[in-house]
């Protein structure tokens, strides 16, 4: 019998799923099972979220495995080179929470638009502060998206139905997905001057590290907001503490950050920026659909 060791937690519904197709799953224990790589003996596939770490050196430590699948998006906690060099097939899910981050980057644009964490704040306080809370609408506002993949997309179609103007990125062709949502295709120092929302949505791999740093702040317009839904690195955070500080730029909404959970809380505790626990992907539906395309993925890899 193959067996399958569930590194991190996925839904019961599809951990029966893995079991009725005949595959024995173990479930690891990170307190009593000690290190991973002591482990992973034995098992033909592992299966992890974002919390495991895929070393090489748990890699040349397996003796069997034959499939690593990742129940999200990215794939930086996994040595895709080394899985690669052992002849190891690594799969992902990245299809599963698109429309749950994508609605997130909305919840982040409205509650900066509308200052809804800093009113809520104020008034837990019992302080009724209209006056200095006007808003903004985000009504003809111009979004400037950089990463135009699967999550990219869904927010230029959904920023299309408020009437934003839409201006997308990325190192790939995207003409076609530009032309099905009315995006303007354009070079990343055009879409950092121009936006008044900033929208990332790109891997974290050595070319996207650090990407929007003090260079990039010192482009964007003094009243932009950015909004980080994708990996912690690929916004410099000492950059960013500095742009808030100085008003080099309005606000800015992270739900992802360099460590997590973070190692200092300065930036976290500014008070025009948004912050939540890497949140975005963390619908019932979009868990739902994680667990259920981590079972096909399995089943289907170890067949």
């Amino acid at each position: 019998m193959r067996r399958v060791l569930l590194a991190d937690p996925i839904e019961e519904s599809a951990m029966a799923r893995i079991k009725a197709a005949g595959l024995e799953v173990v479930v690891r224990n990170k307190d009593k099972d000690g290190p991973i790589e002591a482990q992973i003996k034995g098992f033909d596939c592992v299966v992890v979220r974002s919390a495991t770490k895929i070393t090489r050196e748990v890699i040349e430590a397996a003796d069997k495995l034959k499939l690593i699948v990742r129940a999200g998006v990215g794939l930086d906690n996994v040595d895709k080179v080394a899985a690669d060099e052992h002849g190891i097939e690594v799969q992902n899910t990245p299809e599963a929470p698109t429309v749950s981050v994508a609605e997130m980057v909305f919840a982040m644009m409205f509650a900066m638009a509308r200052s809804v964490t800093q009113a809520d704040k104020y008034m837990k306080e019992e302080r009724w502060e209209k006056k200095i809370l006007t808003g903004t609408e985000l009504w003809k506002k111009t979004l400037g998206i950089i990463g135009f993949g699967r999550i990219g997309y869904e927010v230029a179609k959904r920023a299309r139905a408020l009437d934003m103007e839409v201006l997308a990125y990325d190192v790939v062709n995207i003409d076609e997905l530009c032309k099905k949502t009315g995006a303007k295709k354009t070079d990343l120092k055009s879409l950092l001057k121009s936006s008044d929302y900033i929208s990332l949505h790109v891997p974290l791999l050595p070319q996207t590290k650090g990407m929007i740093g003090l260079d990039e702040f010192a482009l964007m317009k003094k009243t932009a907001f950015i909004i980080n839904t994708s990996r912690g690195g690929v916004v410099d955070e000492k950059a960013l503490l500095k742009a808030l500080k100085e008003e080099q730029i309005a606000g800015a909404a992270l739900d992802v950050f360099e460590n997590e959970p973070p190692l200092e809380w300065e930036l976290v505790k500014q008070p025009r920026l948004v912050a939540t626990p890497h949140l975005a992907s963390s619908t019932k539906e979009a868990q739902e659909r994680v667990g259920e395309l981590t079972a096909d993925k399995v089943i289907e890899g170890l067949k």
